[in-house]
């Protein structure tokens, strides 16, 4: 091992030495099945009080957004197939 691989490993041995020293002082608790399960609830309950709805005016505007969008995409589809089968017909025969 070269001279600065082992400095940067003998820092790094002090560093994490260091850190678990502040890590051990955190008391780590182990909760049962039936903690856990509360404690993941309380967590989903927090976030869905973090939820914002849209009002009912932006609902229709997002409704109407989504809609003309799916039906833009239906066109360049059906575009897209017809001018294929077209092409198909034209290359093979029909």
């Amino acid at each position: 091992m070269s001279e600065s691989a082992s400095a940067a490993a003998a820092g790094a041995e002090r560093a994490s030495g260091a850190g678990a020293k502040k890590a051990s002082s955190k008391r780590v608790v182990k909760l049962s099945l039936s903690g856990r399960i509360a404690l993941f609830v309380r967590q989903v309950v927090a976030e869905l009080k973090k939820v914002v709805r849209p009002t009912r005016q932006e609902l229709i505007t997002y409704t109407g957004v989504v809609l003309a969008f799916v039906g833009v995409v239906m066109a360049f589809v059906a575009l897209l197939d017809v001018g294929i089968g077209r092409l198909v017909l034209w290359a093979f025969g029909g």
